[in-house]
């Protein structure tokens, strides 16, 4: 199973059908309106900055259970920490503290897991996710035995990710104890920090409408990324999430930074994950089948991400490539003294041939070269 790093990259990509269908056709539907529309909100609404408590959610849980010892790592360092000092101060234990020993177990045996932080990215809300969850463990994972059209295809989607009884067992408990941590604990922190960080919020909302997507403009519609949510969460930061279901109903996770100074970081994260669409093709076509059974390609889609973030940001938005070779030298523990870009190739190297490849792909998704 490829790694959760990967995983936005290849499978998501291959669940396009996997949304529900009349959701699908309202937003096609919604978005080509839009479209119709020559004004700067119209076209704002194609890649939206959001912020959603309850993917929050979902990913703090995966944060409280996983180790990661990535050169860039899934969750910001020193979460897990700072949220068991703020429980803590607030005297709080709760189901997720309690049943974490056994969900992180039933995770270091069954590594795919992991990959269901993902599933979170398909649902629209708070109570459609609760639906599908709900339909999905009370038919034991059986798309037939759900009621309605839209709950069966909830529940083959999940079974996606957790296909075994054991898999649906650290579903079930996993749920219950998310709910409980967000009555006890996780509900009233998260407003109280989107309301300190509502300045940091407004100034991505700015960056990202009037500086970086228009400048992507090109790519984005070259590579299929005409729309979509940029949405922005507590546990991350260099490493985002990626959900491709279609070319204008994408979803990106990136980082929610704490002050309005930090809002570039959002957008090197937003670089790093879009560029995945033309990263893929690039090593799928400069690694051998040895290379990939022996976990080569992974490695190199990796390195390829970081790298190719900061040739998108080059050739669209110079201004920001110097802040994000710093940031991500910083989030790999990178001492960046010097030129921080020559440092960035030191730290995460591709081979030659493989790097001029990529940075022709990027090239021509921009209209030439």
């Amino acid at each position: 199973m490829p790694s959760p790093r990967s995983f936005s990259r290849i499978v998501t990509r291959c669940r396009q059908g996997a949304r529900w269908m009349v959701l699908a056709c309202l937003l096609a539907a919604s978005t080509a309106a839009a479209q119709g529309r020559d004004s700067t909100a119209a076209r704002a609404a194609l890649w939206p900055v959001k912020t959603r408590e309850f993917v929050d959610l979902w990913l703090h849980g995966f944060a409280l259970l996983s180790d990661d010892s990535s050169r860039v790592p899934l969750f910001r360092p020193g979460y897990r920490d700072a949220i068991a000092v703020e429980k803590n101060r607030r005297n709080l234990v709760t189901d997720l503290d309690a049943n974490a020993a056994v969900l992180r177990a039933r995770l270091v045996a069954q590594p795919s897991l992991a990959n269901a932080q993902f599933a979170v990215l398909a649902f629209e809300s708070d109570d459609e996710l609760t639906r599908g969850l709900e339909a999905f463990l009370a038919s034991n994972g059986e798309p037939r035995r759900a009621r309605t059209a839209q709950e069966q295809q909830m529940v083959a989607y999940l079974a996606g990710y957790f296909p075994s009884a054991d898999d649906r067992e650290f579903a079930r408990r996993f749920t219950n104890a998310l709910a409980s941590e967000r009555t006890q604990f996780f509900h009233a922190w998260w407003t109280d920090e989107q309301r300190r960080r509502a300045g940091a919020l407004a100034a991505v909302d700015s960056l990202w409408q009037g500086v970086l997507r228009p400048a992507l403009a090109r790519f984005l519609g070259v590579t299929k990324q005409n729309g979509g949510s940029l949405v922005l969460a507590l546990p991350l930061e260099g490493e985002g999430r990626t959900a491709l279901f279609g070319p204008r109903q994408n979803v990106i996770v990136a980082p929610l930074p704490e002050r309005a100074d930090e809002a570039a970081e959002a957008l090197y994260v937003a670089a790093h994950e879009l560029v995945g669409a033309v990263t893929g093709p690039v090593i799928e076509d400069n690694v051998t089948p040895a290379q990939k059974r022996a976990g080569e390609a992974e490695r190199l889609s990796a390195v390829a991400t970081v790298r190719g973030g900061l040739m998108l940001l080059q050739r669209a938005a110079p201004s920001l490539a110097e802040g994000y070779a710093r940031f991500y030298l910083r989030v790999a523990r990178v001492p960046g003294d010097g030129d921080p870009l020559a440092a960035l190739e030191r730290a995460f190297p591709l081979p030659a041939g493989m790097a001029e490849s990529l940075r022709r792909q990027i090239d021509l998704s921009f209209g030439g070269i």
